[in-house]
C-alpha cells in the first residue's frame, strides 16, 4: 500500500489582485504551497504530484527545493480536470485496489499533518474508496455544506448555490481534504460531467458517484475551524500569514512581504 498527493496549484489570484499564482504568494515567509507540501511528507507521503498551470515557473521555481513531480493543466477547466491532468503519473498506483492518494489545495497553508494522518487513519480502518475530512464552522457562508443521512453517513457534497434552506443551516463544511483509493479516484474521474454553470469538471462530484457505486465514502471531522479560512484577497493573506507565524513562533519581518515577478 502506498500513500501519494495530488496539490492542485494551478489557479490565479485573481482576488488577490495580482495575474500570478496564487500559490506563490508568501505565508511564513515562502510561497503558500511549500506548507501543504510539507504536510503530505510529514504524513509519510512517497511521491507528491503538483498540478501547475498558470505562470508555471514561478511554481516551480518557488517548490526548486522540494522533491516533487509536475502535472500541467493547461487550462482551467475545474479541480475534477486538473485531478484528471496528474492521472498518467498514477498508473501503477491506480492498477490495483488499497493505494491512497490524498488530493489537497496548494492555497490552503494552515494544513496539518496530524490532520491527514486522522484522515488516513479512518480511510484504512472503513476500508473506504473515498474519506473526506471536514471541519464544523460558525458561519458557512461560501463553502460546500456536506449532507449526511439519517444515521449520520455522507450523502453529498452540496455547494452553496444549490442548497436548499434547510442544507444552508448545516455547519459542517468541505475544506477540499481529501483521501482516495487510487484506483477508484481514476475509474471514476472520466463520470464527472460539466457543470451546467460553470462548465467546469468538479472532484466534488467523485464521492457522490462512488457512493452510487455502492463503494464505502467516509467522512472525519477533524479540520480545526482556523484552518478552514480561505485565501481569496491580500487581506485574508494577511489573516492566514499571522495565524501560521504564531503557530510556527516566528514574526513577520517588516515591511510588505513580496512576491517574485510581482507587480
Amino acid at each position: 500500500m502506498t500513500t501519494t498527493a495530488i496539490i492542485l496549484a494551478a489557479g490565479k489570484g485573481t482576488r488577490m489582485r495580482s495575474d500570478l499564482p496564487k500559490v506563490v504568494f508568501p505565508v511564513g515567509g515562502r510561497a503558500m504551497v511549500c506548507a501543504v507540501v510539507d504536510a503530505c511528507q510529514q504524513s509519510g507521503c512517497s511521491r507528491v504530484v503538483v498540478v501547475v498551470g498558470h505562470k508555471q515557473e514561478l511554481v516551480r521555481d518557488a517548490l526548486k527545493d522540494y522533491r516533487v513531480e509536475y502535472a500541467v493543466q493547461d487550462q482551467q477547466q475545474g479541480t475534477g480536470h486538473a485531478v484528471a491532468c496528474a492521472a498518467p503519473l498514477f498508473t501503477g498506483e491506480a492498477a490495483s485496489p488499497g493505494n491512497r492518494v490524498l488530493v489537497l489545495c496548494g492555497d490552503g497553508p494552515l494544513i496539518r499533518a496530524e490532520t491527514i494522518k486522522a484522515m488516513l487513519q479512518r480511510h484504512d480502518q472503513a476500508h473506504a474508496a473515498a474519506t473526506l475530512a471536514t471541519s464544523v464552522i460558525e458561519d458557512p457562508s461560501g463553502y460546500g455544506r456536506i449532507v449526511r443521512d439519517e444515521q449520520g453517513r455522507f450523502r453529498a457534497i452540496v455547494e452553496q448555490k444549490n442548497c436548499t434552506p434547510e442544507q444552508l443551516k448545516v455547519r459542517e463544511v468541505n475544506p477540499s481534504y481529501y483521501c482516495f483509493d487510487a484506483q477508484s479516484l481514476f475509474t471514476a474521474l472520466p463520470r464527472v460531467t460539466r457543470n451546467p454553470v460553470s462548465s467546469e469538471y468538479y472532484l466534488t462530484d467523485v464521492p457522490a458517484l462512488l457512493l452510487g457505486d455502492g463503494r464505502r465514502v467516509e467522512v472525519i471531522d477533524a479540520v480545526p475551524p482556523e484552518d478552514v479560512l480561505s485565501i481569496n484577497t491580500p487581506e485574508d493573506l494577511a489573516m492566514v500569514d499571522a495565524i501560521y507565524r504564531s503557530r510556527a513562533g516566528t514574526t513577520a519581518a517588516t515591511g510588505t512581504a513580496s512576491v517574485k515577478g510581482a507587480r
